[in-house]
């Protein structure tokens, strides 16, 4: 069978195959200076083209280091990744400088409460052992280690914590301050405000004031941690504030028997070397409320009543907190309406302590 230029088609057929099998080309005869066809190989033109790329793979990785280490320049992605770097270190730079203020307005939020507030209503101070407490257990930060975080990083983190553990030990403090505050009007009633005797000048005399002294017993110089009312053993015994009793001792030596009244805010009394007492552990007690009698228990060198204050667990000069010009009268009539009110009347006379 043959096509319009009379050709058979098979030979047709085959003359593509070689085509496709072989690349013409052609070359100058510089004797006939004709263009002459050539025939190249397929397998010659794939080397070729394989050389060809590799040695483009070759220079590339020359220039790449001469780039990067010759030159010492970046990639432009290593440019970019710096640069995102820079900005973000520049965050936490400044991150820090607010936490530099946070942290300083909160020493200053420390000071007035620790100082002021708390000091205001006797409450104890919180240490820096509390405010600075770490936490505990594993290893809070163990997973930015691992992924290799930066100082900064891990300092930023830490110091955020910090703060956030010591703004919440600030917030309870201030939610005790305002609990507490809104008592303040019992205040009045619980600071041992009173002499624990009846101010009547023929019934006692002040043996002993508070400070250093030379001990009577021994002559040795210690400081006398209260005041000493030297009078006959029976006198009544006044609580000298609003309080709750909390320890009622009964010894031979030492404070003898004595009763310490916890008025809150702060504020504790102790009535010491007494001979009769009429209250006990965890009763209620109002100002002006006998709590016993005055006598010559414990280690005396006669009868009287010594008397302490505490404030914040620190002893403090009793005169401080009363008026021993408080007339007769007066005082009377406070013990007199402590009596009516309190809710002690269940104890009978023959159910005191009497020793």
């Amino acid at each position: 069978m043959y096509d319009g230029l009379h050709r058979p088609a098979r030979c047709r057929t085959l003359a593509a195959r070689t085509a496709m099998a072989d690349f013409k080309k052609y070359r100058l005869n510089p004797e006939t200076l004709l263009y002459e066809m050539e025939q190249v190989p397929l397998r010659s033109r794939f080397l070729k083209i394989g050389l060809s790329v590799l040695l483009s793979a070759g220079l590339f990785l020359v220039y790449l280091w001469l780039f990067t280490s010759v030159l010492g320049w970046e990639l432009p992605k290593t440019t970019i990744l710096r640069k995102r770097n820079a900005e973000w270190i520049s965050r936490m730079e400044m991150l820090n400088r607010q936490l530099d203020r946070c942290d300083a307005t909160l020493e200053g939020l420390e000071l007035r409460d620790n100082e002021i507030y708390r000091n205001i209503f006797g409450m104890n101070e919180i240490g820096p052992e509390v405010r600075n407490a770490g936490f505990g257990g594993i290893n809070r930060y163990a997973p930015l280690e691992q992924q290799g975080a930066s100082a900064l990083l891990l300092r930023t983190e830490m110091r955020l914590d910090a703060l956030m553990k010591k703004a919440y030990v600030q917030s309870r403090s201030f939610d005790d301050v305002a609990a507490l505050s809104r008592r303040a009007g019992d205040m009045a009633s619980c600071i041992p405000a009173i002499p624990p005797l009846m101010t009547d000048p023929s019934t006692y005399r002040l043996s002993s004031p508070f400070g250093y002294r030379s001990d009577p017993l021994n002559g040795s110089m210690k400081l006398h941690t209260g005041m000493d009312f030297a009078c006959k053993p029976g006198n009544s015994v006044y609580a000298t504030g609003d309080g709750v009793v909390e320890t009622v001792r009964f010894e031979l030596f030492g404070y003898g028997n004595s009763v310490i009244i916890d008025h809150g805010f702060g504020y504790k009394t102790r009535y010491a070397h007494m001979k009769s007492i009429y209250v006990t552990e965890g009763m209620k007690i109002k100002r002006g409320e006998c709590i016993g009698e005055t006598g010559n228990s414990g280690r005396t060198s006669g009868p009287h009543l010594h008397y302490e204050v505490f404030y914040r667990n620190n002893f403090v000069n009793p005169v401080n907190y009363m008026d021993l010009t408080m007339s007769m009268e007066e005082y009377r009539q406070m013990t007199q309406k402590a009596a009516a009110e309190s809710s002690n009347l269940m104890i009978k006379p023959h159910q005191r302590i009497k020793l």
